[in-house]
């Protein structure tokens, strides 16, 4: 062992020291601790493993990124897994790579639609809007709060080419019918996995049934590497497609500090460059730099070894909610998974009735007086609000439900952070809002 290797030896094994001293344990106190609705779960060896990246000061993605790709892809059963510096840009990354010219007549063009929901997150349609394509937008059904498929042939016109749904709060949307309907129109099926990673349907990982797939690292999903994501295919082609867009467009696939791996940097002709001008810089996409640090990647690399826990008490915190409150249906439209589905949750969506005496904000401001955390499901209405305004857009339908989540939805904590004390405070908490509220 070399004084290098020693010393980095002594600085890991005073990490974990280091970290029992930062973050003690600590007494929850109803009413006094808040009760967040998600957040970064580590420990030392997460702390370790991130110390021991930055030790190598290798500040692009490297070692650390390449065992996270192939951990996760072998996790989830798939072949290709990109890791890139957050869910948002995965889903960039996804809807980009399908307008590549190398697609034929499958290529995206400009004006060409996408079937997405209005309810939902920004950057699920983000990137439609982005590459200069149409969302057509069919509304949700409560309870699952996922995509309506009733309404989704209707959605398909001439100029339909793609779809891209997001699993719900980790709720796999029904999968039957969307690939179903993808096939038979021959559509592009993105799925924005982003809430959902260890959701299965059918008991396969959801993520693997769509083209294309997309997964965040950010503190309030699954696992975290604080910013981070991943896009996710079977297919080779669409994998070397994300891989240009994600590294500048660029046509070479060499990794970073790797040179001449086809073993012809110097005998290419593509466009009108010259014979032999350096593959490394040749650039077949107009792309983008959205790779992430091997810092961050380490982190995710020891997260991963968690995530079967991480689900397993997402599910069991899910599971108290739901037994616990079904008292209070008269004043709640409870969530429940979709058929056919494993979910993986992310949060526990409750919707407050048109007949309950209270309102959901009455509701919201009473749990946020108690230090309940709170969320709405993201942008409501993601056509009311004013980024939106006057985008192209069809709408299939009304969008009667998704404004009804807009104004009566909102979701609790089940993530791995809190305790059988806190699921339990938000019961009682959530019983007596319903006694409170309702006499006042």
């Amino acid at each position: 062992m070399t004084s290098a290797d020693s010393l980095r030896k002594q600085i890991l094994d005073l990490v974990s020291t280091y970290h029992d001293h930062a973050w003690p344990e600590r007494d929850f106190v109803p009413g006094e601790t808040p009760v967040p609705v998600s957040g970064r779960v580590f420990d030392a060896e997460d702390l370790a493993y991130l110390i021991d990246a930055s030790l190598d000061f290798w500040l692009t993605t490297g070692r650390f990124g390449e065992e996270f790709e192939r951990k996760l892809a072998q996790f989830l059963n798939l072949r290709h897994a990109l890791l890139v510096n957050s869910g948002s840009s995965a889903n960039l990354l996804a809807v980009s790579c399908l307008t590549s010219p190398t697609l034929g007549d499958r290529q995206l063009q400009p004006g060409d639609e996408v079937i997405t929901v209005a309810a939902g997150f920004p950057t699920t349609v983000n990137p439609i809007l982005q590459n200069q394509l149409v969302p057509v937008f069919v509304d949700v059904e409560l309870k699952t709060y996922n995509a309506n498929v009733d309404r989704l042939e209707e959605a398909v016109g001439p100029r339909t080419r793609a779809i891209i749904l997001a699993h719900t709060l980790g709720n796999p949307f029904d999968l039957d019918a969307v690939t179903a309907l993808a096939q038979k129109h021959n559509l592009w099926l993105i799925e924005d996995n982003c809430d959902a990673l260890g959701a299965k349907y059918h008991d396969r990982y959801t993520g693997g049934f769509g083209d294309l797939a997309t997964v965040s690292f950010y503190p309030a999903h699954h696992i975290t590497m604080g910013e981070g994501g991943a896009v996710l295919t079977d297919r080779p082609a669409l994998k070397k497609l994300a891989e240009s867009f994600r590294d500048w467009g660029r046509d070479c696939w060499c990794a970073p500090g790797n040179d001449n791996t086809c073993g012809k940097r110097f005998d290419w002709q593509l466009g009108d460059l010259p014979h032999g001008y350096d593959h490394k810089y040749i650039y077949s996409h107009i792309g983008y730099n959205l790779k992430v640090t091997d810092m961050q990647a380490a982190i995710g690399v020891a997260q991963l070894k968690k995530l079967p826990h991480f689900i397993d008490v997402r599910r069991q915190n899910w599971q108290t909610l739901r037994d616990a409150l079904e008292p209070l249906e008269e004043f709640f439209i409870l969530p429940e998974a979709t058929p056919n589905s494993t979910p993986s949750w992310f949060g526990f969506l409750i919707t407050v009735r048109d007949t309950a005496p209270f309102s959901r904000n009455a509701l919201v401001q009473y749990l946020n007086e108690r230090k309940i955390g709170t969320r709405l499901l993201f942008g409501g209405n993601l056509l009311r609000q004013p980024a939106y305004a006057g985008i192209p857009h069809r709408v299939v339908g009304d969008l009667a439900v998704t404004d009804t989540i807009m104004n009566q939805t909102f979701w609790i904590g089940v993530y791995p952070g809190l305790t059988p004390a806190h699921i339990m405070y938000m019961i009682e908490t959530l019983h007596a809002a319903c006694k409170d509220l309702r006499s006042t």
